[in-house]
């Protein structure tokens, strides 16, 4: 972590191969919370792009070396939050293999996994994904949307347990 936080020092002076080296290590939580909360590689792939656009843009700006991680991840959260409203009406469209299991039990788990938590509402995957790949608490996503901290919670809650129901549900069908 201490190199981590020379290479942000770095970054906010200017340099930009120390921000490209942050950008590598970062890169596959940020697209991997994208993708789980868009459902579209392309979607994921730009919210990305534009994320990484702006950090570079504005790391001058960043206060703290240490809140690098949660800032990048707010920035991208706001990129997903906006592309919900400008493509809420289009069709799934998720084709890339994000689990990397061992055998086809694994790939099979993984595969109903996600098709389950994409069943869940937008707002439901947003909050999931903020607190499972960015690692925010039920407070920071509840600024981060506007809420309030026991709604996040009670949101969280009942996505997670709509999810197990569903997987429930699934496993069943299957014997």
């Amino acid at each position: 972590m201490n190199q981590d936080l020379q290479q942000i020092k770095k970054a906010k002076s200017g340099d930009t191969g120390a921000f490209a080296e942050l950008y590598r290590t970062i890169y596959a939580d940020l697209y991997r919370f994208a993708l789980y909360t868009l459902k579209n590689p392309a979607d994921a792939e730009d919210a990305v792009s534009e994320t990484v656009m702006d950090a570079f843009s504005s790391i001058r700006k960043l206060r703290s070396e240490d809140s690098f991680r949660p800032w990048i991840f707010k920035i991208l959260s706001v990129k997903c939050k906006r592309r919900f409203l400008e493509y809420s009406s289009q069709p799934d469209e998720l084709t890339a293999d994000i689990p990397d299991g061992n055998s086809i039990h694994d790939l099979a788990e993984g595969i109903d996994l996600r098709t389950q938590f994409f069943r869940l509402k937008n707002e439901e995957r947003l909050i999931i994904s903020m607190h499972v790949f960015a690692g925010y608490s039920s407070r920071e996503i509840a600024g981060i949307l506007h809420m309030n901290a026991n709604t996040v919670r009670s949101k969280e809650s009942r996505a997670l347990k709509k999810l197990l129901e569903q997987l429930s549900d699934s496993d069943r069908k299957e014997r």
